[in-house]
């Protein structure tokens, strides 16, 4: 009966948790928590063993909208074997076609009454069974309705999100870049829409923040676009602003500052969250590589302070937040892209169709 009680008190403070309470829980022991950490570490090495990119972006798309399916089915078992519990030990009073009534006939009894069956061929013949039977219809009807809604607010979370994701793709390029959109800005001599840019990704960084808080489950959701996910773009996000900061001729700092304020923060809250580690050896710009990023924003018009101050600065601000999206990266199988493009690629608008229907790059 202890037993029982417990794991029904679990698993409906797991729900509570995971579907009403919108904050972050950090607490380490947590029944959902123990759920994706197992089911996700075996998928992500399965998904690891597929050569093909296309093959292991569609075998991770499966993942976010299948958990959902498997936690509930965890939620709904937990219930079932502990109200199945609960008339055992009250003497499994049930009638059944044959007059006996034990364990396996409890746990039938359970699983019919939660999802509201009522075939009749078992029933109640107890005071406390009745009161058993009665709770637990009620509940598996509550916790099924909560469920079904929840899942509309994880997909409009998702939907925000991935919009902005389509619109950077004529930004940054795919996969996205920091450095890039610099250059495109500095080939048009359109620089001055850097700052509108910076203030919608703000935007977007604390949408992404407190929507994967609130519901971490759509940090698994891929995008739809290949060479596109919510990470690379929350590093070409800060890659951008970082570069800002360190200074770039003729522009102003202060909307890039903050910008970068609002996507670290997400950065480093997301990868307690998700209980990513942090990769504290992350380099993603070698001194030659930034070199090379000067010269190539030089001759689209964009002059990068070069003094060992301005560096310097830049180095601090990379430290900064590298390890967190590397690390979020490594966790989730989304690389982090390079600062800048070392060879010409289309963009994921300009491709075309294959006629086996795969992507034309």
């Amino acid at each position: 009966m202890l037993a029982g009680l417990a794991l029904i008190a679990i698993v409906l403070w797991d729900a509570f948790e995971t579907v009403l309470l919108p904050r972050t829980v950090t607490r380490r022991v947590r029944l959902a928590g123990f759920y994706f950490r197992g089911s996700w570490k075996p998928w992500a090495h399965l998904a690891r063993m597929f050569d093909s990119d296309n093959r292991r972006e569609r075998f991770l798309a499966i993942y976010g909208p299948l958990s959902l399916i498997g936690l509930l089915t965890v939620w709904a078992v937990g219930l079932i074997v502990s109200f199945a519990a609960l008339h055992w030990s009250a003497g499994s009073r049930l009638v059944t076609p044959d007059g006996r009534a034990g364990f396996t006939d409890d746990l039938y009894m359970s699983g019919t009454t939660f999802f509201t069956l009522g075939l009749g061929d078992l029933h109640p013949v107890a005071a406390v069974a009745r009161f058993l039977t009665v709770i637990e219809a009620g509940m598996g009807f509550g916790l099924l309705a909560i469920v079904i809604a929840y899942f509309p607010v994880l997909y409009q979370s998702f939907s925000r999100r991935e919009i902005r994701l389509t619109l950077l793709d004529a930004w940054a390029g795919s996969p996205p870049s920091g450095a890039e959109v610099l250059r495109r800005l500095g080939e048009a001599g359109e620089l001055k829409a850097l700052d509108q840019f910076l203030r919608d990704w703000e935007y977007w960084c604390s949408e992404v923040l407190e929507s994967h808080i609130s519901y971490p489950v759509v940090a698994y959701f891929r995008s739809q676009h290949q060479r596109q996910s919510w990470v690379a773009a929350l590093a070409a996000v800060l890659d951008v602003s970082a570069l800002v900061i360190a200074g770039i001729e003729g522009l102003p700092t202060w909307q890039a500052h903050i910008t970068f304020a609002m996507a670290r923060h997400a950065a480093v809250d997301l990868t307690q969250v998700l209980r990513a580690s942090p990769d504290v050896a992350a380099t993603r710009l070698r001194p030659e590589d930034l070199e090379q990023l000067h010269r190539q924003l030089e001759n689209a018009g964009v002059h990068l302070n070069r003094s060992p101050e301005a560096k310097a600065r830049l180095a601090a601000l990379r430290q900064s937040y590298e390890p967190f999206v590397v690390g979020l990266g490594r966790l989730l199988i989304m690389p982090v892209p390079a600062w800048s493009r070392v060879r010409p690629m289309r963009d994921n608008w300009e491709t075309a169709p294959k006629r086996d229907g795969g992507p034309h790059l």
